[in-house]
């Protein structure tokens, strides 16, 4: 199965690809969500859960400003440059991701002051609860195409495809594979020890089964030998 890049980012240097790049931003946005409808239905704009409150909302737009800003320079611009996106799948998944942090970004940037600033607290709240929302539905955009395999849209591994165009000549019907080994066999009952001698000779064995390699096949196997479609002995 091809993987998208997201998944590919997710699945390289485990742990810490997946710490760094789902389980702590994913962690906090959780912890930032949680706190937010605790201080909707309290409207205790105090103690501890309005703080981790804050302390998450800040915390995770910084960190995501580090993803993005890394992500970008590593990922998007040489693949876009290279042209070696996995089809829209691959881009929808990355793309995903990467929005659903912006959300998140307004948040801190708020939380420092430097946007709304005339809002009222609820008013504040509300936007964070809409940030968190839209955090959310582009995150789950994110993980859903991320995990869909981007050859339904026609992509094809290089490595995939050489495989496939080699497998025609290194598979061998088995009825096929049987009916050469009758006849090996049945040649080799009617020739003589010295007609063994002589073929042992011209063409070396390996570990007494049919020959892999090497040497010059005798005229008569190769007149009874079956041939494939493509002209290729099997």
């Amino acid at each position: 199965m091809n993987m998208t890049h997201y998944m590919q980012l997710l699945a390289d240097n485990q742990p810490w690809n997946l710490l760094i790049f789902m389980a702590i931003p994913i962690v906090l946005a959780e912890t930032l969500a949680i706190t937010e409808l605790y201080i909707l239905f309290t409207r205790k704009f105090d103690g501890f859960v309005y703080h981790l409150n804050r302390f998450s909302g800040t915390t995770v737009g910084l960190y995501f400003i580090g993803i993005i800003a890394y992500l970008m320079t590593t990922a998007v611009v040489p693949l876009t440059k290279g042209g070696e996106w996995r089809t829209a799948i691959d881009v929808v998944a990355v793309g995903s991701y990467l929005i659903g942090g912006l959300p998140l970004i307004w948040i801190a940037l708020q939380e420092f002051g430097f946007v709304n600033q005339k809002l009222d607290q609820m008013g504040k709240l509300k936007i964070h609860a809409i940030c968190v929302a839209l955090f959310l539905v582009f995150g789950h955009v994110a993980m859903i195409s991320g995990m869909l395999d981007p050859s339904l849209l026609g992509y094809k591994d290089a490595d995939t495809h050489q495989m496939s165009g080699n497998a025609r000549y290194e598979q061998c019907d088995p009825a096929m594979h049987s009916q050469m080994m009758q006849m090996h066999q049945q040649m080799m009952g009617n020739m003589t020890p010295a007609q063994i001698k002589q073929m042992q000779k011209q063409m070396p064995m390996n570990g007494g089964n049919m020959p892999m390699g090497g040497g010059q096949m005798p005229q008569q196997m190769q007149q009874n030998m079956p041939m494939g479609n493509s002209g290729y002995n099997h």
